[in-house]
């Protein structure tokens, strides 16, 4: 079955444009549709489709562009039916439509053009390249007009002009199929450059080349703020006022029509693409009464304002434990720090994000934290995994604690508030993710001492001797804390404020009611808000170079082309899912015209790192594990997942192998290899493995220890009832189950902690959907993300428009 896709593919990793096309078949066509499937899959015992299946498959035409094929091949896919499985099925039900639907494409675009910003007189190159199974043409548009004299893969214009600002897209033809790209925006920049001054990107990375202006304005008048970068892909803009997103903001010209006195204010931009971020010069912007200019009122007006608070600074530090040796394994942490990471970084935090740390690298992750804190600075530290809390104390559990542990092998957030307090911070929160259950085999008293300061926020996510939840489906969701937080994160009210609407959320969420009670504890005597401006204080230099410091940790290597003396380009590409998560990706550029099938892997890693064989080099970023990134990441490629980057003690080696086979030579595989040094990506930088130091967050709570016990169970366990949810509590001995972290086959409650197992037979609430969230970043299913990434409504409409006009169907 060579004319199909490869037969042992799962048909839950079809792409998504197959799998659209053949559900728009099957659920159009009367007699030799789904219906007629689901009886044919019914009478196989390895995938059987019951009539309940049928039936819920049925009701899916009752919502809005709902599919009862879509659901079907769900749920055969959910009982390991295959390509060659579903191809089988087809020809069976004699749908010859359907069965085309599942043959390669006899043309594949294999580069898209890129959307880029420029300055007008540079050169302008776009490149799109596709293979078919004969030869192909080529045919550029602007717009909905043809490009003159633009039949090849490249289109160069050379100069550019500012009348060549719009959208490009290619239409590519091979015999009587034909294909369009994606479309690239085009922006180009009028920019006066005076004498020796140069704004070439170099591998176009961002350069910023206009800065807004501050300016005074009456009442009623436009304010129109505009700011520039060059780079490819092309820039995302986001605009600030005081610290704070401005909603719909996203364009590198601001306009606000009819300005009134409260849009007053300090304002800037942000400036990012996948890889990088800058900001532009924070500008003033004074809006003054045109009835008042006599003076009386509007100072009145100035007076009552409340005073502006600032941070000299932002950083967060983000731990997230799931993969435990000796304790149950946990889910939601890695979803809970991805999204309170994007979230943060919306606020202007500097964010280093981390996954399964052990304890000396939870410790030295804690110093390098430290180390950008001064005068000034808004610390956060989140947390999610296992814990306990005793005599006040809470203590974070990493990785490789033992079973049972104690305070020696966990980390004491007190200490470590001891410590920020020394850097006299502006405000220190800590949002704690984990249970408050005592430690039993912990019972002498931490010798911790604290300042009495004004500006310490603890948010618990459960009381005191309780537990916190995360609640699990068949896909990613997260834990209840941060369920309800990052609705609120972004809100420009005080930090206690926000934490206070939180736990008003979490108590009317009836899964947990009267289980999990968000508890914060303040000493704050200030308006101190996440969404507070950033004012660097009187130590630039000091600023920058703990921003260096910070960017350590998030330095991508850059891409890179690889050329094979068979003739073989490939590009090898990079990104960043957290802090010590890379992603490798390697992408075919040229194939030799002599080979018939050429492939890039990747191999040969450190053994110090978490690197699974099987999951390596897969066809889609799930295959690996990739969830987060999955959209973002370019298509038609070999992906590898590279996390605990922390453990990397030497530079990043490995090794490219490019086979090839070759019809003159029976097709049997050649190699190539080359070696690959990227020396020491994202976090790997700062040396997390190091032996603690002296100074470090452990020397503040010293204790002596009791001796090792197995803490004893909760006296309210009982037998498992299977139909019913129940509350797993993961902190102790009890040998739970160890859950999956990424496909679980049952719904439960998890507390992230505790100090035995508790189940609830009278837990009569539905369980967490997993749905509810899928608005708000992260849907039920892997890979089906709503995260934000390149993207412009602009060319969403321009395609439909455009591919309307000409009368085009959909291949």
């Amino acid at each position: 079955m060579s004319e199909t896709l490869d037969r042992s593919t799962k048909i839950n990793l079809l792409r998504e444009p197959i799998l659209k096309r053949l559900c728009d078949v099957l659920d159009k066509s009367s007699n030799k549709g789904w219906r007629k499937l689901g009886e044919i899959v019914g009478s196989d015992r390895r995938f059987k489709v019951s009539s309940d299946d049928m039936e819920m498959c049925s009701l899916k035409v009752l919502e809005l562009e709902g599919s009862p094929s879509r659901m079907l091949l769900r749920l055969m896919g959910q009982r390991g039916c295959t390509t060659g499985h579903l191809v089988d099925h087809l020809h069976t039900l004699g749908n010859p439509e359907a069965l085309q639907c599942l043959k390669p494409s006899a043309l594949q675009i294999l580069i898209q053009p890129q959307s880029v910003a420029l300055i007008s007189g540079h050169n302008l190159r776009l490149s799109c390249n596709a293979v078919g199974k004969s030869p192909v043409q080529y045919q550029w548009f602007k717009s909905k007009e043809e490009v003159p004299n633009s039949f090849s893969p490249d289109l160069v214009i050379s100069p550019v002009h500012l009348k060549d600002t719009g959208f490009y897209i290619c239409r590519v033809n091979c015999g009587e199929t034909f294909e369009f790209s994606q479309w690239a925006q085009v922006d180009v920049l009028d920019v006066a450059m005076s004498c020796g001054q140069s704004y070439q990107s170099l591998g176009g990375r961002l350069k910023l080349v206009i800065q807004p202006q501050s300016q005074r304005l009456y009442v009623g008048e436009n304010l129109q703020l505009e700011c520039g970068a060059v780079g490819r892909p092309i820039p995302r803009y986001q605009w600030h006022r005081n610290g704070v997103p401005i909603p719909n903001a996203t364009r590198r010209k601001l306009m606000i029509p009819h300005v009134m006195q409260d849009q007053h204010g300090r304002y800037r931009c942000e400036i990012s693409s996948s890889t990088e971020r800058m900001w532009t010069n924070e500008v003033d912007i004074v809006i003054d009464d045109v009835y008042a200019i006599g003076g009386g009122s509007s100072d009145f007006l100035l007076n009552s304002l409340p005073e502006q608070l600032y941070a000299t600074d932002k950083v967060a530090l983000l731990i997230g434990n799931l993969s435990y040796q000796n304790h149950p394994q946990l889910k939601a942490p890695m979803v809970d720090v991805y999204d309170l990471t994007n979230l943060l970084r919306q606020l202007n935090f500097q964010v280093v994000s981390l996954l399964d740390l052990t304890e000396s690298e939870m410790r030295n992750a804690v110093d390098e934290f430290l180390l950008l804190l001064h005068k000034g600075v808004y610390g956060l530290l989140y947390y999610a995994g296992h814990g306990y809390e005793n005599y006040g104390n809470s203590f974070m559990v990493p990785v490789d604690a033992p079973n049972p542990y104690q305070s020696a092998n966990c980390l004491c957030v007190q200490s470590i508030l001891k410590l920020m307090q020394e850097k006299e911070t502006g405000l220190n929160v800590f949002l704690l993710d984990m249970c408050r259950k005592r430690n039993i085999h912990d019972d002498r008293t931490p010798n911790v001492v604290l300042r009495v300061t004004a500006n310490i926020v603890f948010g618990y996510a459960t009381c005191q001797d309780a537990e916190a939840f995360e609640l699990s489906s068949s896909g990613f969701t997260n834990g209840v804390f941060v369920k309800f937080l990052k609705k609120r994160l972004l809100d420009d009210e005080k930090i206690t404020v926000v934490l206070d609407r939180v736990a008003e959320d979490m108590g009317q969420f009836n899964a947990t009611k009267g289980k999990q009670a968000l508890e914060i504890r303040s000493s704050l005597s200030e308006r101190r808000a996440l969404t507070d401006p950033i004012l660097p204080g009187d130590s630039a230099d000091l600023a920058h170079t703990l921003s260096r410091q910070w960017a350590k940790a998030h330095d991508l290597p850059e891409s890179m082309c690889l050329n094979f003396d068979c003739g073989a380009q490939i590009k090898l590409g990079f990104a960043a899912e957290f802090s010590n998560v890379l992603v490798i990706y390697t992408h075919i550029v040229k194939k030799p015209e002599d080979m018939s099938f050429c492939q890039a892997h990747v191999t040969d890693f450190s053994q110090e790192l978490d690197v699974d064989p099987k999951e390596m080099n897969r066809e889609t970023p799930e295959e690996t594990g990739i969830y987060f990134l999955s959209r973002s990441l370019p298509q038609h490629c070999l992906y590898t997942r590279v996390s605990s980057l922390q453990k990397l003690r030497e530079e990043l080696v490995f090794t490219i192998c490019l086979q090839g086979t070759f019809p003159a030579m029976d097709d049997d595989p050649v190699h190539w290899t080359k070696s690959i040094n990227i020396g020491k990506p994202l976090i790997a930088r700062l040396d997390l493995h190091r032996p603690v130091r002296r100074n470090s967050c452990l020397q503040t709570c010293l204790m002596p220890h009791s001796p090792c016990h197995s803490p004893c169970h909760s006296p309210c366990h009982s037998p498992r009832p299977e139909n019913h949810l129940y509350l797993n509590l993961q902190h102790g001995t009890h040998q739970a189950q160890d859950y999956s972290r990424l496909s679980p086959q049952q719904h439960y409650l998890g507390a992230v902690g505790g100090s035995g197992d508790s189940f609830y037979d009278n837990l009569s609430q539905p369980q967490y959907d997993p749905a509810y969230d899928s608005a708000a970043g992260l849907s039920s299913s892997p890979g089906r993300l709503s995260i934000p990434i390149e993207a412009s409504d602009d060319i969403n409409e321009l395609q439909t428009v455009f591919i309307n006009s000409l009368q085009l169907q959909q291949q």
